[in-house]
């Protein structure tokens, strides 16, 4: 990414710029510019992950409790079979025994979502979510590779 701005116009309804306002408030954003760029930068993240090929980052958050039987010795077993793409896990202890589990992915997008499914679905966990990205987007690359040519 190039450090070098060119400036636009842009001519917005005036309620649509009130909108805008409200949005840029409610994110913190530094300016309008600022956010409209965020704007940008999402719609061609979603673009690139039309594709179930493209290189993605995701993120995936598990909560359980802990004392329920087996559900470490499961969950760890699913972080294994899709072990070639998880790249972090933290386990994070909560009030009343419950526990989180955040899970760093890389690779296909569709080979994250279908981690994703997989960890969230481990037998014990409560509840779970993702969040899947592009890191094109950012001028960046998983280097995530597939020399096999197949699935995970």
């Amino acid at each position: 990414m190039t450090s070098r701005v060119v400036r636009v116009g842009v001519s917005l309804e005036p309620e649509l710029l009130r909108q805008l306002d409200d949005w840029v408030h409610q994110r913190n954003s530094p300016s309008r510019s600022d956010a409209i760029r965020a704007l940008i930068r999402k719609e061609l993240s979603d673009r690139t992950l039309s594709d179930p090929n493209s290189d993605a980052l995701g993120v995936v958050a598990l909560l359980y409790r802990h004392d329920t039987p087996n559900v470490l010795r499961r969950l760890t077993a699913a972080e294994h079979r899709w072990g070639e793409h998880v790249r972090s896990t933290t386990h994070v202890h909560l009030e009343g025994d419950a526990c989180a589990e955040v899970v760093l992915l890389l690779g296909r997008r569709r080979e994250i979502e279908e981690a994703a499914q997989d960890l969230r679905g481990v037998k014990g966990v409560l509840d779970g979510g993702w969040l899947v990205t592009a890191p094109a987007v950012a001028g960046g690359r998983t280097g995530h590779h597939h020399p096999h040519g197949g699935r995970r």
